[in-house]
């Protein structure tokens, strides 16, 4: 019998979860033929899953029916009140409101047959739309009334993350990529959910079970046919990883380690990211009523990795080409590490974040609806000919100031309605020539210019960064900024 801390985590003083999740997103494949399953009798297959410890399911409001199968298997079953149901909501791209936030989350309730959510993880395709952020206040606010528990994030960068935190949004978990393969959660993003106290839920730590005994020693598949979109997915991150060869190498460093403790390549490759600072838990998927594992999956908690096991594995790992960007780039930036290789099998289109007004002689203005734009006789930017003037701006949100008391989140906010103007406008951050930043305290000017540098870093536009006394209490960075499209 294994004790109770080693198979459970805290997300919160009031929420404990599994370290094994079992993720239900395989049953949106099970169900791609229009075979939708039967919820009572696939409900039966969770129990062994809780019978031996493993209470935490992790699903989403496009998983097919799992909703539907895991809110049955908790109000039917005997032992399905000891489960713990998270879910997330995916929403569209564009403008959105408090009503149609509880719309969604109310579908949700009605599939869980609950009157509250444990864990309702957002996920936000575009960062240059704020919409994301009014989502996260609505969330907060039906968090207040009720009707969530606790809300967590999927796929956020360190950066947005940091933004949702420093204004005051309650995330308790961030669901990432995380694997021998794909490191990039063990850096800007560790040090932020340390700094908050948020865990790591960490999915894709099998890479689509290519860390298994199963690819030891093989060639390298081609995929074209007959490939499921977790093996089509994941093989774009290794071939982002540096190829079949460097693979093959990680794969046969694992794979001594798991024979010295007579368990599996996947037992090794989940504890190594089990075992990662701020790692609340693993996310390993199911096909509920085909494949189970329980018993390959308890293994998990029999056996410790030595500091020399650790430094081995790292030692394969420090050959890899690191995977590009930050956690969840994989679905706003080329490249996209997705099945298609793109996002056509998740959205058709991004709405402009901005609306496109005609402006005198000409030009063509966006507003950000900020209470100066009016007040002043001023636009968020203006665009004549292929000139871009973007107005300073500031950490200004509806009546929000955002980012709290973070210079850097702040200056990121600031970035993110920057490039919102430009590429309403039909340009990108890319024509950038020119950037003026403006503290209010020349101490913060180090956290400021990081986040420049790091939003600007391929670009490199003329900048300038001086101290000056900004508009408005609690601001603490204003930037404006001018493109020339297609520069």
């Amino acid at each position: 019998m294994k004790k109770t801390n080693d198979l459970y985590t805290e997300l919160a003083p009031d929420f404990t979860i599994s370290k094994v999740l079992t993720g239900l997103w395989q049953i949106a494949d099970m169900e791609k033929d229009g075979n939708i399953l039967d919820p009572n009798a696939t409900s039966l297959t969770m129990a062994p899953y809780v019978e031996a410890g493993l209470t935490t399911f992790d699903m989403a409001d496009h998983y097919g029916s799992a909703e539907i199968i895991a809110g049955t298997f908790k109000n039917t079953h005997p032992i399905g009140k000891k489960a713990t149901l998270l879910t997330k909501w995916v929403p569209k791209p564009g403008k959105s409101s408090l009503e149609e936030t509880r719309a969604a989350i109310q579908i949700s309730l009605d599939r869980l047959q609950t009157k509250q959510v444990d864990l309702m993880q957002f996920h936000a395709w575009s960062y240059t739309d704020p919409a994301w952020l009014d989502q996260l206040f609505w969330l907060k606010e039906l968090k207040e009334e009720g009707l969530i528990k606790h809300i967590g994030l999927t796929n956020f960068d360190s950066v947005h993350l940091r933004i949702a935190c420093a204004s005051g949004i309650p995330i308790v978990s961030n669901q990432i990529c995380h694997s021998l393969i794909d490191q990039r959660a063990s850096g800007e993003m560790t040090k932020v959910c340390q700094e908050y106290g948020i865990k790591i839920l960490a999915f894709g730590t099998l890479a689509g079970g290519f860390l298994s005994e199963k690819w030891l020693g093989k060639t390298e598949p081609l995929l074209e046919n007959e490939a499921t979109w977790s093996q089509m997915k994941y093989k774009r991150f290794i071939d982002a990883a540096g190829g079949w060869a460097k693979f093959q190498h990680l794969l046969e460093t694992v794979a001594g380690i798991a024979e010295k403790h007579q368990v599996s390549i996947a037992n090794v490759a989940t504890k190594f990211i089990l075992e990662q600072p701020q790692v609340g838990g693993v996310i390993i998927g199911a096909r509920l009523g085909q494949s189970a594992h329980i018993e390959e999956t308890m293994k998990l908690f029999s056996f410790s990795l030595s500091e020399k096991d650790k430094a081995t594995i790292q030692e394969a790992q420090s050959i890899l080409t690191p995977i590009p960007g930050d956690c969840g780039d994989e679905y706003r930036k080329p490249p996209f590490l997705t099945a298609s290789g793109d996002l056509s099998h998740h959205l058709d289109s991004f709405p402009k974040p901005f609306e496109v007004k005609e402006g005198a002689n000409g030009s063509l203005q966006v507003f950000s609806g900020t209470v100066w734009e009016g007040m002043a006789g001023y636009s968020r930017a203006t665009r004549r000919g292929n000139r871009i003037s973007v107005s300073g701006t500031t950490a200004t949100h509806g009546h929000r100031m955002i980012g709290g008391k973070d210079a850097g989140a702040q200056a990121h906010f600031v970035l993110d309605k920057i490039e919102a103007a430009i590429t309403s406008l039909g340009g990108k951050m890319e024509d950038v020539i020119r950037t003026r930043i403006f503290v209010n305290n020349i101490n913060d000017w180090e956290p400021v210019a990081r986040a420049h540098g790091q939003r600007f870093a391929d670009i490199q536009p003329a900048n300038t960064l001086v101290e000056a006394k900004l508009v408005g209490e609690g601001y603490l960075v204003e930037i404006e900024a001018e493109a020339e499209v297609g520069s």
